[in-house]
């Protein structure tokens, strides 16, 4: 492999998965058996058996051993024995603390980063003040990976600059996931999700036809209660209701408390489609007439099947997230422009597993069937090619990094340029690989491979952060003017 090294130059620093950074799950005994039987009620009967001397010393020992690993930890105890007080005896009042026990029963704690930490991407954080000049505060985000190979998506703050200087702040204080708030939903994403499911009848013709641009659940729930009765007696009627409400739940919304710090914020899986990882967020500062929104592309898996969700964010702190529809969001790798081209949103893709696509936003809000940008033909890239995040512009036209896995399923990083106002055109590539995996970094949890899921420019300087391996996250700069100036016309297909 021609490996085009002298162009990256990696940084000293790098950032390890930390098993300290923990967050409270609820823990129900028995449904993680193999045959689920939950054994709550038992567990809920013998603490309330406790005297109340014990049960305050047992809460007392709990919050001394756990109360400063979390944050206001009482509230997870009470939330947590809130979903589970059905099992309780209803003919036994149990008092405020033994309550707190009991929710401190049904909780454990889950090392978010514990098995791997990789596959970031980087933007400039909202916050640029206190800054020297030369520098720019960036927010890079993580795939986070802890037991049972569960994907999260957590964050880290670095200070890039000047020159090639790297600073990334401290990270330790109690991790927090995010609560769900109210939501605002969309009604051409309601229907966008039920063209992809082929469900187009008088029931969701009807609550299409009635629903507001913009409703909320209340909204959405009346107008299933007026629905009229001789629509709802259809043979269709019943099974129409159970789509609109899976596909409405599909698109929800996230908010972390207002002081807590940017790395602390864990996006946790939140519904079905989630509840085996959120995996590798492609995030990109989208600028348009509205003003600068950060928007993300991500992997939900729900242990059988994947899906691309975006999520969409003005500050880091309140989240929306929806579902993306259409053949151009199938497969992984979705990555979004930072702005329209040609009045038109565009994202790359890889709906086929192996090629780089181009696909375009629809009126309906479907991504298009893509258009193919670069299939496979370098020897270091045969198994596949696919995008290492978001397009960046720069005046030469849109820098794409990309990933390549050749031999032995060794991954490395390359780049395209395209045409800056027909995105279609691929107008140049670098000849070889910008980053592939040195000595160092092929051992890990997921050995010979680099990975990133979106970089930035600053000062004249590409900085990558990568996923080494699946082990730990690195970062490596480049000049972009020698970046280009080493790129040729492409390379024909292979057989053409």
């Amino acid at each position: 492999m021609v490996v085009s090294q002298a162009l990256a130059v990696r940084q000293d620093l790098t950032l390890a998965p930390d098993p300290r950074r923990v967050i409270v799950k609820l823990f129900v005994p028995g449904e993680d058996a193999a045959l689920v039987r939950t054994r709550a009620h038992a567990l809920i009967d013998r603490v309330a058996h406790l005297d109340d001397e014990e049960t305050g010393r047992l809460l007392r020992d709990t919050f001394d051993r756990f109360g400063g690993r979390h944050r206001d930890l009482d509230s997870t105890f009470q939330h947590h024995y809130d979903l589970v007080r059905h099992r309780a005896d209803p003919a036994r009042d149990l008092s405020p603390t033994t309550r707190l026990l009991v929710g401190a029963y049904f909780s454990h704690e889950y090392a978010v980063e514990a098995a791997a930490l990789c596959n970031p991407s980087m933007v400039a954080h909202p916050d640029q003040t206190g800054l020297e000049p030369g520098q720019l505060r960036v927010a890079v985000s993580l795939r986070q990976i802890g037991e049972g190979h569960l994907s999260s998506i957590g964050f880290a703050t670095a200070v890039l600059g000047p020159g090639r200087r790297l600073a990334v702040a401290d990270r330790s204080g109690p991790p927090v996931v995010g609560r769900r708030v109210g939501v605002r939903h969309r009604r051409d994403l309601l229907a966008a999700g039920l063209a992809e499911i082929d469900c187009d009848n008088e029931v969701a013709a009807t609550v299409l036809d009635v629903l507001p641009e913009r409703y909320d659940e209340a909204t959405f729930e009346r107008v299933l209660g007026s629905l009229p009765p001789d629509l709802l007696s259809r043979s269709t009627g019943l099974s129409t209701l159970e789509h609109l409400r899976r596909t409405n739940a599909a698109s929800y919304a996230t908010a972390f408390p207002a002081d807590s710090d940017l790395h602390q914020r864990v996006l946790w899986p939140a519904i079905p489609a989630e509840r085996n990882g959120m995996e590798d967020a492609r995030f990109v500062r989208f600028v348009d007439e509205s003003g600068p929104v950060y928007r993300a592309t991500y992997t939900a898996y729900d242990g059988r099947h994947i899906a691309s969700r975006a999520l969409a964010s003005r500050d880091l702190r309140r989240f929306q997230i929806t579902p993306m529809r259409g053949p151009g969001a199938r497969n992984k790798g979705v990555a979004l422009f930072p702005r329209t081209v040609g009045g038109h949103h565009l994202a790359l893709c890889r709906s086929d597993g192996e090629t780089i696509g181009l696909t375009r936003l629809d009126s309906a809000n479907r991504w298009q069937v893509p258009v193919p940008l670069r299939t496979p033909r370098h020897s270091w890239e045969l198994v596949q090619v696919g995008n290492c995040g978001s397009p960046i512009e720069t005046d030469a036209g849109w820098l794409v990094l990309t990933h390549g896995v050749g031999p032995m399923r060794r991954y490395a990083i390359g780049a395209l340029l395209l045409d800056l106002h027909r995105p279609e055109r691929v107008i140049a590539e670098l000849p070889g690989a910008l980053l592939a995996p040195d000595e160092a970094e092929r051992d890990g949890y997921v050995p010979n491979v680099v990975y990133s899921c979106g970089g930035l420019v600053h000062a004249g300087e590409l900085w990558l952060p990568y996923g080494a391996s699946d082990a730990r996250v690195g970062f490596a700069t480049a000049p972009v003017s020698a970046l280009i100036a080493a790129m040729v016309e492409p390379a024909p297909p292979m057989g053409g």
